[in-house]
């Protein structure tokens, strides 16, 4: 089959992006915009921080405790709330790609991987993490 100059050959053929979520459809910035680093890092920190206020008061501060607690935040916050109490209050939301109601397989599998934490730090120039990717999710702005 031929190919146009701008169709690509393979998957490494593909331009880069202007921006984080182009190939996605999402607006570069502003509401519904990929999910930038910063409030990432700052909504972990915040959920991490409430888990472990949470695990200090009923389980004496145990490492396992707290991050069972953090995975239990995680999944029932994202499908009720669109996101963790860390993500909502730096104004971030947890979306499927489809834009349909995240379900809840896509949080569990987004949890488990989230609290491997590997899967957490590899991300693709969208920004998704691979626990995003596997799940179907995107973070954006609210």
């Amino acid at each position: 089959m031929p190919t146009s100059p701008s169709t690509p050959r393979r998957s490494g053929d593909l331009a880069p992006s202007r921006y984080p979520g182009e190939r996605l459809g999402l607006p570069e910035t502003g509401p519904r915009s990929v999910a930038r680093p910063g409030r990432r890092i700052l909504g972990l920190i915040i959920d991490w921080a409430i888990a472990s206020l949470l695990s200090f008061a009923f389980f004496h501060y145990d490492s396992w405790a707290t991050l069972a607690v953090f995975a239990v935040l995680q999944y029932l916050f994202i499908p009720t709330i669109g996101g963790s109490i860390g993500h909502r209050i730096v104004g971030l939301r947890v979306v499927a790609l489809s834009g349909t109601w995240v379900g809840l397989w896509r949080p569990l599998v987004r949890t488990v991987l989230l609290c491997v934490v590997v899967p957490a730090l590899v991300w693709d120039s969208d920004q998704r993490g691979f626990h995003d990717k596997v799940a179907g999710t995107i973070l954006i702005r609210s």
